[in-house]
């Protein structure tokens, strides 16, 4: 190694990695592309190894590249706790916190809570992603992730912050047309309208009943990435949907969606989820502690 490396640039090397973009990195950061692609080649410089791959679209990790990234990430990291382990301001937290989530549980649920953390804490630098898909979160560099269902990844924390369950329903006007299910295995001759989102498994729906945990196959004409789209279709007459009782609670309440086979329900508590290395962090603390209160007090 010819220098020490500047931590500015082994942040700016992690954001482009992030991004996979100079020209996204750039309009992150408010400078010009050729400020980040001159310090990226300082970087590279100092640690004498050329760390990406560069094309008009993309960049990518070289292999010496993934293992500065793996040690850039946590030199990070322990430099941003270091730095909270000192602060005279520990229980005011600040700095950038990303966080993710679903998008219809994000914008319903987690952005006015986000809204209330922020006005309580004005230091902390919010960004909130909504994404319908399963998240890296160490490689994406979230620090947290707010999940309808518990995390299945061992190097990952999970901690039940709000109850929740997903329950059968349909608009009257379908079960007018089409009759309501009796039994769970009455699913399969229904239009049911499938989601694909985040872990779930697309067409099998188990759910607990009397008898335990029951697995039914469904299909249908319609099915979509997005549960406010799901939703949508459902109170349209489409068919019957497996959604949570944080979505549909008000619908059903209201009489413009009703319950199929009531004994029977899937569990999807909400859970904060984040990485290890992240446990001891304040804003994260913070944050999950602050999440915790306001679902349960805004249920």
């Amino acid at each position: 190694m010819k220098n020490m490396p500047q931590l500015d640039d082994l942040q700016l090397f992690c954001t482009v990695v992030r991004l996979k973009s100079f020209a996204g990195t750039a309009r992150t950061l408010g400078v010009s592309n050729a400020f980040v692609s001159k310090r990226i080649g300082l970087l590279e410089d100092a640690l004498g190894v050329r760390l990406l791959h560069r094309t008009t679209r993309t960049v990518a990790l070289t292999e010496q590249g993934q293992v500065v990234h793996g040690w850039a990430l946590r030199i990070l990291e322990d430099v941003e706790q270091m730095g909270e382990a000192v602060s005279t301001e520990k229980m005011a937290p600040g700095g950038l916190l990303r966080i993710c989530t679903s998008s219809g549980f994000g914008r319903n649920r987690v952005a006015p809570a986000l809204s209330a953390l922020a006005r309580r804490y004005p230091a902390l630098e919010i960004q909130l992603e909504l994404l319908d898909r399963s998240v890296d979160l160490i490689g994406e560099d979230f620090h947290l992730d707010i999940r309808v269902g518990r995390a299945h990844e061992p190097h990952l924390i999970s901690r039940r912050i709000a109850d929740n369950a997903r329950v059968l329903c349909a608009a009257p006007a379908y079960l007018a047309e089409c009759g309501t299910p009796a039994t769970l295995a009455d699913l399969a001759t229904h239009r049911c309208i499938v989601i694909r989102e985040r872990n779930e498994d697309f067409g099998r729906w188990v759910l607990h009943g009397p008898h335990g945990p029951e697995s039914v196959k469904v299909s249908g004409p319609l099915s979509a990435s997005n549960g406010e789209v799901v939703h949508g279709w459902a109170l349209d007459g489409h068919g019957i949907i497996l959604r949570s009782v944080w979505d549909v609670g008000p619908a059903i309440a209201q009489g413009e969606l009703v319950r199929v086979l009531p004994a029977y329900e899937q569990p999807a508590d909400v859970w904060a989820i984040y990485p290890s290395r992240l446990s001891t962090s304040a804003k994260v603390r913070v944050c999950v502690e602050f999440l915790e209160a306001w679902l349960r007090q805004n249920r």
